[in-house]
């Protein structure tokens, strides 16, 4: 077997489409391990008559990595980096590698793969070679075809070849070439090669005799239409050894987009620009408001950045671009940034551009299409009017971002792609778009690649000579198109297949969250995910746990919303919310929130797994964990209830037979430990408790602390009343709903809210501050009660009037009477925290007492409220404890702290430790005068 072969629909249905608006359900998709493995693929896929497509990390923009038949999965399997030579300064890799992944091998030499797309944490050296990639350095360092020195293919006939800077290993085929450039000199240097981002078509230029008969790099940027790369050797540079950030800002983009070239000639190593309207659309994201405050004044900035032997040198040489800037142009002004965490932060508006503009300040929906078109730098601010121009012609709004030291502009824009009439508009406008680029003498693609979105565009660009050269060597490679037919040669309209187009059946949806920033659309809402591939990062964020430990397409947040998609389209995924794809593919979903932040378009995955799970166990037998779990709210109240039933029922559950017989029962996990009952519960402990102090607090008594582990709430207690303020409970029994949602028993996670808002209410109204403590049951009470009670504005005082424990004793105005502790620690920050809030103010409480934790940064601990125990879960909750919090844990000395606020995160640690993690509400009564020995 050719590596794992997948035909199941989940699969297909999660590989259907890129990071483009095209859509092509595969016939199969293949993880191959060898370059055996690919050619037995390629050969039979010829002798069928079936394409093939070759795909990285699915990050292309222009439907290049999308294919009706094989889709040949790289980044699995074939991802190993063969060999570094810091000598020759090469480095020899399988096509799966990714770019993060190679530079830091290389950085352990001094060296770097120059070509760094924004994509760089999740895009593969493969795919940047079927695209011919650049990215922010391009101005130095050159495309990635600059940087190729040798490739290994796979032909259309299933046999190997090498490609090199003189040719082939194939004599035969390389005289075909030779003919094919002796016989159109003129064209090939006329019309190719003629500026630097000139990407589109093939690279032939590289061919001509003055260049050498390059065979590598014209192979670059084919799009695996030529054949399929299994191997390439590329050249590694040194990297600058200090770097220095200067951010000049500009009245308007065209201001920018005229000096830029004269930056780059100035010997920037980038000339990144942006406009506000990018700005605009950031500080529309939740937590981002502020993003913009680091720029200097303008509506329009450009990041270039200098490097030198020292620091001083690269801030000197950065000053120097500032001020080139500011003399030439009116009203600039410039900052020059040296701190790493400032640094990083800015070019974190840049490098998320192709996230943040797909949705417009207002939550508009924005397309690529024309994304990617590039002119000469010395033509760009002319180009840019006149693009403007024609967007206001017809209608449309867009984001302009891009290189402009090299004249790439990348737009994406408000095509209304659902109707036949939004097509029709689409269609007319790319067409007057390329005809105007092709005026300014540029190139539809300047980094991206051609693909299905602007192959056809090539008669605009190109004689019908030189597309005649390039049909010619499509044929030589692929006489039978069999490889990524539709792009480049023979190319498919640029409107057909069309991801969100008309003419589809899409499934009825009256969904229960309120979906607010969707308008109620949870169609719409699914398809925020425009498949830039950031849940595919597997060494940086918090998303998505469950593939950092997988790594299967399927798992990520894309390949999850793509079978939703699939799912609310009707066609490869039939059975609507009955789906058992969609149930499989949100499976190992841990409802973690992080793609809520980490995702560039906010996607909500935790929360359409609610709602899926809502919908399909309608009517229909629940799995058994869902009512363990789910209704664990409910059995820990009733074992409260009763005088010395929880020793009993802990009695009980210390006998393996009976605790093998619950777990049957219950749906759970046999290797999971189930936690013990607390007798007595919080609020039974605090009615012992003469309440005392100031200003009343409402401290939110959620399952896990009642019932589970009341002495985090009295560490609160202790706390809250030594800061001088009188904690009350709420009257009742209150709950947030959290299982009942996480498990999709919407309707009842409702009413529990309804009832427990109910019991609120006079705190609500008196303005009292509600404090949480379970970081998860505060996030339901800040974000889902408003979005499951939309309307209700007791939900909305609610939400307004929820602090966290950190947050409300960071913010106490008097003094704070902690004493230092001095230790060392470790930190879990619960995935909904981290997601939905901040740990800030964690980390300033810990600094007063002396403690500077090292904090887990790989996200989610595993266990994830109830995923972690349902069955099948196990190995994926293990292992991502095991991706960082296990090892530390277990390091870490006897006297160190372990912090968790969550629940899940401290049964997790227990659980796989043996070590007792502590809430921080427990850490702050330790520090407090009277505890301290």
């Amino acid at each position: 077997m050719p590596g794992k072969v997948r035909t199941d629909r989940t699969a297909l249905a999660a590989y259907a489409s890129d990071a483009s608006i095209y859509r092509r359900v595969p016939l199969a998709v293949v993880e191959p391990e060898t370059e055996a493995d690919v050619a037995l693929v390629v050969r039979a896929a010829a002798d069928a008559e079936t394409p093939v497509t070759a795909r990285g990390g699915g990050t292309s923009v222009a439907g290049n990595a999308i294919g009706s038949g094989v889709v040949l999965d790289f980044s699995r399997r074939m991802d190993r980096i063969l060999e570094i030579d810091p000598q020759a300064r090469t480095a020899r890799v399988q096509p799966g590698v990714v770019l993060d992944d190679l530079r830091a091998a290389a950085a352990v030499h001094g060296l770097t793969f120059a070509p760094d797309p924004s994509t760089h944490s999740r895009c593969t050296i493969g795919g940047m070679i079927g695209n011919n990639a650049c990215g922010a350095h391009s101005v130095v360092w050159g495309t990635t075809a600059d940087n190729v020195v040798a490739l290994r293919v796979i032909r259309a006939d299933g046999s190997a070849m090498s490609a090199t800077a003189t040719g082939s290993d194939d004599p035969e085929l390389d005289a075909r070439l030779r003919e094919l450039v002796s016989s159109n000199l003129a064209v090939l240097r006329t019309e190719l090669g003629r500026f630097s981002r000139q990407v589109s078509g093939y690279g032939l230029q590289h061919l001509l005799p003055e260049r050498g008969f390059d065979l590598a790099k014209a192979l670059v940027g084919s799009e695996s239409t030529c054949g399929v790369l299994t191997e390439a050797t590329v050249r590694l540079v040194p990297v600058p050894a200090a770097r220095a950030l200067a951010v000049i800002g500009f009245p308007d983009v065209y201001r920018a987009a005229a000096v830029a070239p004269e930056l780059a000639a100035a010997g920037a190593l980038t000339v990144e620009g942006m406009g506000a309207d990018l700005l605009a659309a950031l500080r529309s994201r939740p937590g981002r408001e502020d993003a913009d405050e680091e720029l200097p004044h303008g509506h329009a900035w450009l990041y270039c950045e200098a490097g030198g032997e020292t620091q001083e040198e690269a801030e000197r040489r950065a000053h120097e671009l500032g001020r080139l800037a500011v003399s030439r142009i009116d009203g600039a002004d410039s900052l020059v940034v040296t701190d790493p965490d400032r640094t990083r932060e800015l070019w974190r508006i840049r490098e998320g551009g192709a996230g943040i503009v797909t949705r417009l300040a207002d939550g508009g929906e924005a397309w690529p299409g024309w994304e990617d078109s590039a002119v000469p730098p010395a033509n760009l601010a002319a180009y840019l009017r006149d693009l403007y121009a024609l967007l206001d012609s017809h209608g449309l709004r867009g984001v302009p971002f891009g290189h402009f030291g090299e004249g790439c502009l990348h737009l994406r824009v408000d095509f209304q792609l659902g109707t036949e009439s939004g097509l029709d508009a689409y269609r007319s406008f790319i067409t007057e778009a390329a005809r105007l680029v092709a005026s300014h003498g540029g190139s539809v693609s300047g980094e991206h690649g051609d693909g299905r979105a602007r192959s056809e565009l090539l008669r605009h660009m190109y004689s019908r000579e030189a597309r005649a050269c390039f049909d010619e060597f499509k044929q030589v490679f692929d006489p039978r198109g069999v490889l990524n037919p539709e792009v480049l040669v023979d190319p498919a309209p640029l409107d057909v297949g069309v991801r969100p187009g008309p003419g589809h059946r899409s499934l009825e949806v009256t969904p229960v969250h309120a979906l607010s920033r969707d308008r109620g659309s949870f169609s719409a809402a699914v398809n925020r995910c425009v498949g830039v591939g950031a849940c595919r990062k597997l060494d940086t964020g918090s998303m998505c746990p469950s593939f950092k430990v997988t790594r299967d397409e399927v798992h990520s947040t894309r390949g999850r919303a793509r079978v939703l998609a699939e799912m609310l389209r009707g066609e490869s995924v039939v059975d609507g919310w009955r789906s058992s794809e969609a149930l499989e593919a949100l499976d190992l979903c841990l409802s973690c929130k992080a793609c809520a932040t980490d995702c560039p378009v906010n996607v909500d995955m935790a929360t359409y797994k609610a709602e899926f799970l809502h919908h399909h166990y309608s009517g229909r037998r629940r799995p058994r964990a869902h009512w363990s779990m789910g209704w664990l709210p409910v059995w820990t109240r009733l074992v409260s209830a009763v005088p010395g039933l929880a020793a009993l029922v802990n009695l009980l559950l210390a006998m393996r037979p009976v605790l093998a017989v619950v777990k049957r029962l219950g749906g759970i996990e046999p290797r999971r430990d189930v936690p013990r009952f607390a007798s007595p519960s919080l609020a039974r402990r605090l009615r012992r408790r003469d309440a005392r102090g100031g200003e009343t607090v409402v401290l939110w008594p959620d399952t896990f602390t009642n019932y589970l582990s009341p002495e985090v709430g009295e560490a609160a207690v202790e706390v809250l009343e030594a800061l001088g303020y009188r904690v009350v409970l709420p009257d009742g029994g209150v709950c947030c709903g959290l299982t009942w949602h996480s498990t999709g028993q919407l309707g009842t996670a409702r009413e529990v809210l309804a009832r427990s808002l109910a019991s609120l209410a006079p705190h609500l109204n008196a303005g009292r501050v509600v404090i949480g403590l379970e970081p998860s049951c505060t996030v339901q009470l800040r974000e889902e009660a408003i979005e499951l009670l939309p309307g209700d504005s007791r939900a909305e005082r609610l939400a307004a009037q929820t602090s966290t424990f950190a947050e409300f004793v960071a913010a106490h105005g008097g003094p704070l009477p902690f004493e230092r502790l001095d230790v060392e620690a470790i930190a879990q920050v619960h995935c909904h925290q981290e997601a939905k809030g901040s740990w800030e103010p964690d980390r300033s409480l810990l600094a007063r007492l002396g403690v500077d934790p090292d904090v887990i940064s790989a996200g989610c601990c595993g266990l994830a409220g109830n995923f972690g125990f349902e069955p099948g879960h196990w190995e994926v909750s293990q292992a991502c404890a095991e991706r960082e919090l296990y090892p530390k844990v277990r390091q870490a000395g006897e006297e160190a702290l372990v912090l968790a606020d969550g629940f899940s995160c401290r049964t997790q640690i227990a659980q796989g430790t043996s070590r007792r993690a502590v809430h921080l509400a427990e850490v702050l009564r330790a520090a407090l005068p009277t505890r301290r020995p």
